[in-house]
């Protein structure tokens, strides 16, 4: 006997999760969270406006950078327009694949669209991880030849002033959301990178217009590069985990099969798998053994609702899917 038990759930955002279904779970969403108190003014605009206006400024400044890169000379610069473009590419991804993952399941992708996103980031991670190497390299060959490098100071310095102001106003703008949303929050935090990679190009471009000591280019270009590497490889390895159908991080399998053996009925419980199609919306499906009077007294229906409960509650799976088995089947599979 197979029961099956198919929570929805709304679309989702890599790098924020919303967990929303019919088990009681809760969780936040581009345009789900509210403030605890009202802010007026552009700042009191919905969240899903104020990440936009947020991209708006970033994706500007960072055109600005490059530009002033070019004309400049300027490695640092450079560094720190792909660090603006990462966070740039993470609200595309956001934005857009919250649209994607809302168009309904048809026949042939069961599960909807939600991976639209780690698709998405699989690309923003790949090319930052390139790019940064890059910057890196060239980095190090300016410091072995600081004779070849002549970087244009005062440009270097009022291209940065622009990103500082521009972070600061991003900053702004999300400041009150950002305390009731942890979508805006992700947002908040990235900008504050922004900013702080704004603040090193300015000390570097002082630097070369008091001292003319063009190294200090490279070196806050390599400082950049430091902190864009590791989110890159990190945001390529929770892709590969997600695609790679491996247990969400957080989830402990044997800690899901204690619970559901806590739950009267049920004997025994195995061919239990947990993955996620996107950060955030874990699926669940397990064989369980349950006793003869389940089946004789029609307690099999009330079960599942125990056990969708068990896993919505502890541990926030709204899409799962049971199959019910006579104690004493004999288990055919074989990866038991």
């Amino acid at each position: 006997m197979a029961s099956n038990s198919q929570g929805v759930r709304e679309p989702v955002s890599f790098p924020t999760a919303l967990h929303s279904g019919t088990g009681g779970g809760s969780g936040n969403s581009l345009s789900s969270m509210h403030d605890h108190a009202p802010v007026s003014g552009v700042r009191g605009a919905g969240n899903r406006r104020l990440l936009a206006m947020s991209l708006a400024l970033t994706s500007a400044v960072f055109l600005v950078q490059v530009g002033g890169a070019v004309f400049s000379g300027s490695l640092a610069l450079l560094a720190d327009a792909v660090h603006m473009l990462m966070d740039a590419a993470a609200l595309v991804i956001a934005l857009v694949a919250g649209a994607v993952a809302s168009r309904p399941a048809d026949e042939r992708r069961t599960f909807g669209y939600q991976r639209a996103e780690v698709f998405g980031a699989l690309v923003n991670g790949v090319l930052l991880t390139v790019l940064s190497a890059w910057i890196a390299i060239e980095a190090v060959l300016r410091l072995l030849h600081p004779e070849e490098v002549e970087v244009a100071g005062t440009l270097m310095l009022v291209v940065a002033v622009v990103g500082l102001v521009a972070n600061g106003i991003s900053m702004w703008l999300l400041s009150a959301a950002q305390r009731s949303s942890i979508n805006v929050r992700g947002a908040y935090i990235e900008v504050l990178g922004d900013l702080l990679g704004s603040v090193a190009v300015i000390v570097a471009a002082v630097v070369i217009l008091l001292t003319g000591w063009m190294p200090a280019d490279a070196i806050v270009s390599l400082v950049i590069a430091a902190m864009i590497v590791p989110r890159a490889v990190g945001l390529l390895r929770e892709v590969f985990a997600v695609l790679s159908e491996a247990t969400p991080k957080g989830m402990q399998v044997e800690e899901i099969r204690r619970h559901l053996l806590a739950t009267p009925g049920v004997v025994a419980v195995h061919d239990l798998h947990v993955w996620q199609l996107t950060r955030g919306a874990p699926v669940f499906s397990a064989h369980v053994v349950v006793g003869e009077d389940a089946f004789a007294d029609g307690r099999a229906r009330n079960l599942l609702e125990e056990l969708q409960g068990c896993l919505a509650s502890h541990f926030d799976v709204e899409h799962s899917t049971f199959q019910f088995e006579h104690a004493g089947h004999l288990e055919h599979d074989a990866h038991g």
